[in-house]
């Protein structure tokens, strides 16, 4: 057994693990993973922590997005109420504006009739004077034909007009 070479391996392992023991290897070993746990552990609770802030963050930009859309669908509405109101307002004030029209426009179909008329029974008495005269000039002579005249044209024209 003290001739194998196996078992002299196993010595010089054991006297290498004592001496490594004895050097702190395995202390500095435990340390260096203890720290190296509580890296790990530190960034598991960071990432937890950006996490949970992220989830924060998340929820309040869903929470504005959800409030924008709301008022954005408020302003749309408004404005096709206002868009309503308006049109409305439009086409009455073009209802209104052709009512006018149409009346002005009537009114002034009106007055040139009741012009033509007046026109009409203007040239009708005058046609009427001449043709009196005409008559009477050659039915009545002298001075009291003459004063008959004129007083015949008066009346002729204060009754036709």
């Amino acid at each position: 057994m003290l001739s194998t070479p196996e078992f002299w391996v196993a010595v010089a392992f054991v006297v290498f693990m004592l001496i490594v023991w004895k050097a702190g290897a395995f202390a500095a070993m435990g340390k260096g993973l203890d720290d190296r746990a509580a890296r790990i552990k530190a960034d598991l609770e960071e990432a937890k922590a950006l996490r949970e802030e992220a989830e924060r963050v998340l929820a309040d930009y869903t929470r504005r997005r959800n409030e924008a859309e709301k008022e954005a669908a408020a302003i749309v509405d408004a404005a096709k109420a206002e868009a309503e109101r308006l049109a409305g307002e439009a086409a009455a004030k073009l209802d209104d504006f052709v009512k006018r029209r149409t009346a002005m426009a009537e009114q002034r179909i009106a007055q040139a009739e009741a012009q033509a008329a007046a026109d009409v029974r203007a040239a009708a008495a005058d046609a009427a004077v001449r043709a009196s005269e005409v008559i009477l000039r050659e039915a009545v002579s002298g001075k009291q034909g003459g004063a008959m005249l004129e007083k015949s044209l008066a009346e002729v024209k204060a009754k036709l007009n």
